[in-house]
């Protein structure tokens, strides 16, 4: 029996992206276990994984803590086990995971595969900041055997500066999204009725929803500014989403007047219903790997304004959606009441938007993540 282990930072990635994955292939007959923070408190990880592991890890990447303790459990875990398999998400999880087995793989020919969710450097970032991450990432790639990247920025850069030799850095579009799930056809009219009626929206209101958490690089301060500067008072929006910056956005919408048309949602399972009620879903990020949001508001035919940053711009290019840049206020109203004012325009959007998608289908980010893992089980470690 084949043996995979998943490995993340926190729970909400195994959650959020990696259960499908693990159903697959625990269908296939394998073993999959899961490796997280505080995943054991997850029931969600419990029922979807044959085994969980605890470890201790920072979010931040430049924690020492990081390389204190928990590079022990790992090895101890993974020598108990001997997985085939070990595939990490996430950066501090991927570093720290490889790190931390970087001469035991190759005593147990256990083959390390990262995908990248978006390198923690990027065009537009700090200099500094992306020297010592580019010269992490290096270090990371003499410890794995497979680099997977899921847009072509990262694509381009893994080869730019050769974390990996070239034949074993791997693109897939994306992590996969449900296009059934994720269908147009799939809302009913009652729902999105019964959305509107909670926001308490007029028949004539028309609704605007980002979907992010509320962190500084999501910049939802942009979203409210341009908000604000529409001035239309039959336009809403809405956030879903929860985090550390919600309640002062929240302080910010009542400083600038708005408070009353946009509707802080917390935490929500009725994405789709939501981007189905809205004129158009907006993303904002100064930094993403592949945005979650914007691949399931093209799914769902949903107009979509988003930032000329990477990942984003792979799927809106083109006129599937609206491309603004980070940062500018004015840019991103402007093209907000494109939306609003030009529905032709916006439902052109929407139909290439839904073209685009099916490249994204879950079942064939699946089917290739089997051929991954195939050839992975049958290559000798050359190293």
């Amino acid at each position: 029996m084949n043996k995979l282990l998943m490995v993340t930072t926190v729970p909400s990635t195994l959650r959020s992206f990696l259960l499908p994955f693990a159903a697959h292939f625990r269908s296939q007959g394998w073993q999959v276990d899961a490796m997280a923070c505080e995943v054991s408190a997850s029931v969600e990880c419990q029922q979807a994984f044959d085994r969980v592991w605890d470890v201790q890890w920072s979010r931040n990447p430049l924690d020492p803590r990081n390389l204190l303790g928990t590079p022990q459990v790992i090895r101890e875990i993974v020598a108990r086990e001997k997985y085939d398999i070990i595939h990490v998400h996430t950066p501090v999880a991927a570093f720290v995971t490889r790190y931390a087995l970087k001469d035991l793989r190759q005593k147990l020919r256990s083959k390390v595969i990262y995908t990248a969710h978006g390198f923690h450097f990027y065009a537009g970032g700090n200099q500094l900041k992306n020297a010592i991450f580019i010269q992490l990432e290096r270090w990371g790639g003499k410890w794995t055997d497979y680099l997977v990247t899921i847009n072509h920025e990262d694509k381009y850069a893994a080869e730019r500066y050769q974390l990996l030799d070239p034949e074993r850095i791997r693109y897939m579009p994306g992590i996969g999204v449900d296009l059934n799930y994720y269908n147009p056809r799939s809302v009913a009219e009652s729902a999105v009725v019964a959305v509107r009626q909670e926001l308490g929206l007029g028949e004539n209101d028309r609704l605007l929803l980002s979907v992010a958490e509320f962190t500084a690089r999501k910049r939802h301060v942009d979203a409210i500014g341009a908000f604000a500067k529409l001035a239309r008072s039959d336009v809403h929006l809405a956030f879903a989403g929860t985090g550390p910056l919600k309640e002062k956005m929240q302080q910010l919408a009542s400083n600038l007047g708005v408070a009353d048309r946009i509707h802080f949602l917390g935490n929500r399972r009725d994405i789709p219903v939501l981007m189905r009620a809205a004129t158009a879903n907006i993303l904002v990020s100064a930094q993403e790997g592949l945005p979650r949001s914007v691949l399931e508001s093209l799914a769902l035919e949903t107009p979509t304004i988003g930032t000329k940053i990477r990942g984003t711009q792979d799927l809106l290019a083109d006129g599937c959606g609206l491309l603004v840049t980070v940062g500018d206020v004015d840019e991103l109203a402007s093209a907000t009441t494109t939306v609003l004012d030009r529905p032709e325009e916006a439902a052109q959007m929407s139909k290439l938007g839904s073209e685009r998608i099916s490249t994204y289908d879950l079942d064939s980010i699946v089917r290739l993540h089997e051929q991954l893992y195939a050839e992975a089980l049958g290559v000798v470690d050359s190293e």
